[in-house]
């Protein structure tokens, strides 16, 4: 599966955006997607991820009640809506994909992506105050 991620731009602090992770090359379903982020000089962050059924998300506590993963497999997508933005949140942000759930849980929890099986594109964020 190819994944490209979009809907970066810049935006004011306390305002949202909402980032789209479209997969092109098999059905997202199988996958359970996890959203990174990195800024320049920090370390990369797990900021979210959704089961393959979506049932099961999970958030670093930096974005907890301000940003919501979601995914519509009929458009092959998932989504991140970030409201709420801070300076802070800006980073260069990637979806990226594995059919087992836990690989992708434990992904977003350690911050790596490096045994996840379907990495995309980023897309960046830039929020000012």
């Amino acid at each position: 599966v190819q994944l490209q991620a979009s809907g970066g731009g810049l935006v004011q602090a306390g305002g949202s955006l909402r980032l789209s992770c479209v997969a092109s090359g098999h059905t997202l379903d199988d996958y359970a997607v996890v959203w990174f982020r990195q800024a320049p000089g920090k370390e990369r962050e797990g900021v979210a991820c959704i089961s393959r059924s979506g049932v099961t998300t999970y958030y670093a506590d930096s974005v907890k009640g301000r940003f919501t993963i979601s995914r519509d497999n009929a458009k092959n997508t998932v989504y991140l809506q970030m409201n709420d933005l801070k300076r802070e949140d800006s980073a260069v942000y990637y979806c990226h994909a594995d059919r087992d759930d836990a690989i992708a849980a434990m992904s977003h929890h350690l911050g790596t992506f490096g045994a996840l099986e379907a990495r995309g594109q980023g897309t960046l964020v830039t929020v000012s105050s």
